[in-house]
């Protein structure tokens, strides 16, 4: 029979832990809120800035900027968004088994990494894989900041010729349930392809001063708009997919508990049976 003080502090753990849960996904409520104007506010920016870079970038020559090279890539710098906590479902693995999908589709080249978050540092600890820079804590960060300094190194590693190639990993935001494993290219910059040019013909800008000119600081503009974006998009994926996770959570502690104290009972009340059938034995045993 099991024993009722084991099965009641069993219930109590499961209560305790149905706490924490349920607080925890009262804060991640909250700060997807927040997170998910952020997204929903910057996407419009992001949307533009790409169009009016795409124009510009056409429209100047191609050895204006080294960004817009475009070379035969033998070494690939991928930057990997992940987060510095777990309870949060799939968001940290989806975002790994990406990143070793495109590091599996670049076998031979040369591989190397810029990590944002602790899950994506513990990953790769492991596994011999050049990390140019790891930068924990992510949401303690100004993320324009953030994606300012992440720029900055992939921009120097392309323009040194140390990488040919710079990809950016990371969770797109659809809704509280759905966050999307996305790569996107960062460098070299895309321009407009000629399908797009013809949509696009009538939507020129005039320049002060020449595009040529202000090429370099648009691009570099693009390249931290874009990190930014994805930077947003990842925070609002972590705190849905965390909210998700603790809602499960905390039904499941509540079947738990209500299959403990089922069992409880019927363990009470086999306890409550066995002493009566003692109680009547012994009272026939004197009476006899």
């Amino acid at each position: 029979m099991p024993n009722l003080k084991d099965i009641k502090r069993r219930i109590d753990s499961v209560k305790n832990t149905q706490k924490i849960t349920k607080a925890m996904k009262l804060v991640a409520a909250a700060k997807l809120r927040k997170a998910q104007e952020a997204v929903e506010a910057s996407r419009p920016y992001s949307e533009r800035m790409l169009e009016v870079m795409k124009g510009i970038a056409l429209r100047a020559s191609p050895e204006a900027s080294p960004l817009l090279e475009r070379r035969q890539a033998q070494n690939i710098v991928i930057v990997v968004y992940s987060g510095d906590k777990g309870l949060c479902g799939p968001f940290n693995s989806s975002v790994l088994k990406t990143t070793q999908k495109l590091i599996a589709e670049n076998e031979g080249k040369g591989i190397s990494l810029i990590l944002l978050g602790k899950k994506a540092r513990d990953f790769f600890k492991r596994r011999k894989v050049k990390t140019l820079d790891t930068i924990l804590d992510v949401a303690r960060h100004d993320l324009y900041d953030l994606a300012e300094k992440v720029a900055d190194i992939a921009i120097n590693a392309y323009t040194e010729g140390t990488a040919d190639a710079v990809y950016l990993v990371f969770n797109k935001f659809k809704n509280v349930v759905v966050q999307i494993p996305q790569t996107a290219s960062l460098l070299p910059v895309e321009t407009r392809t000629a399908e797009e040019e013809g949509e696009h013909a009538l939507a020129d800008y005039e320049y002060e001063p020449s595009a040529e000119e202000i090429l370099e600081e648009i691009l570099r503009r693009y390249v931290i708009s874009q990190l930014h974006q994805a930077l947003l998009e990842s925070q609002a994926s972590e705190n849905g997919a965390r909210m998700t996770a603790m809602d499960a959570a905390t039904k499941n502690a509540k079947e738990m508990i209500d299959d403990l104290t089922l069992d409880y009972n019927k363990a009470r009340q086999a306890a409550i049976t066995t002493e009566l059938i003692e109680v009547v034995s012994g009272a026939d045993a004197l009476e006899g």
